[in-house]
């Protein structure tokens, strides 16, 4: 295949590397960043920079942007996407994207596929691309329309690049688990990290704290960006946590034993339930 990919970032970048160290597919790049286009060919993770001429041949287009900034450039690439062609973004976020891009794809004559690759570094970048970065993650696709011959194009394409798994969910569904898995998490370590006691915790910490607090390390623009476009299923986990945190204090400021050991066994029977684990 010739497959365009567009914003060679950490997650475009490790993109291009991997398609092109796994698979025989040609790959053209197309970044804001001309210098990091033309490291990405020195380095081989590209055969050549994308023109809209080769994007109209080309069979697969990843769009490896913000949600905003992929809704513009498929708006505004419309007319040249080939028809019969695949466009799949790699937004942290569904709905938005998916009710924005499908009405232009299905006037097009061009396949739209949401995605979603579960993988990252506390670092942005194409300098941070690795081949290795979607080794064992998985990979959340939004087909709600087209075949099942173009899913199974790009499912063959990410297991190929060492995806293990891979998810089929509405975008309302993602939105909604990530929200949880994703969103919150990074919420909660920005919140976190705030504490005054952190400017003195060298010598008092050890893997909880670091596990904790590593994706404070975020990138505050595009979180910002994924944060407000998933707002009702985000508020509603942040609700809970602070419901939650709220029996918690209440629990240690009444002195109250029973509450509080209760309130802990129930946290370790759950995450043995998620795990698996008979308890």
């Amino acid at each position: 295949m010739k497959i365009a990919i567009i914003g060679l970032g950490l997650i475009g970048g490790s993109m291009a590397k991997s398609i092109k160290g796994s698979t025989d597919h040609t790959v053209y790049g197309y970044d804001l960043n001309d210098t990091v286009v033309k490291k990405a060919q020195l380095l081989a993770a590209i055969d050549a920079p994308l023109t809209d001429e080769i994007l109209a041949e080309c069979d697969l287009t990843i769009i490896a942007l913000y949600p905003q900034a992929s809704i513009d450039f498929v708006t505004q690439k419309q007319d040249i996407f080939r028809k019969g062609s695949i466009v799949l973004d790699c937004c942290g976020v569904k709905q938005l994207v998916c009710e924005a891009i499908e009405p232009i794809s299905l006037e097009k004559g061009f396949v739209f596929i949401g995605g979603h690759p579960m993988a990252g570094l506390e670092h942005s970048g194409f300098d941070h691309a690795v081949t290795t970065l979607f080794h064992n993650a998985s990979m959340i696709l939004t087909p709600t329309k087209g075949n099942i011959q173009d899913v199974e194009k790009v499912v063959k394409l990410f297991t190929a690049i060492g995806f293990t798994n891979i998810q089929v969910a509405t975008p309302e569904e993602h939105d909604q688990m990530i929200a949880f898995t994703s969103q919150l998490a990074h919420v909660v370590s920005s919140a976190y990290i705030k504490s005054p006691a952190a400017l003195r915790h060298n010598g008092f910490s050890a893997g909880s704290y670091r596990d904790l607090t590593r994706v404070a390390k975020l990138n505050e623009n595009m979180w910002t960006e994924l944060f407000l476009d998933n707002p009702d299923f985000l508020v509603n986990e942040i609700d809970e946590i602070i419901l939650h945190l709220t029996e918690y204090r209440d629990a240690i400021r009444d002195n109250d034993r029973e509450v509080l050991r209760a309130l802990l066994k129930d946290g370790r029977e759950k995450k043995a339930l998620i795990d698996g684990e008979i308890f």
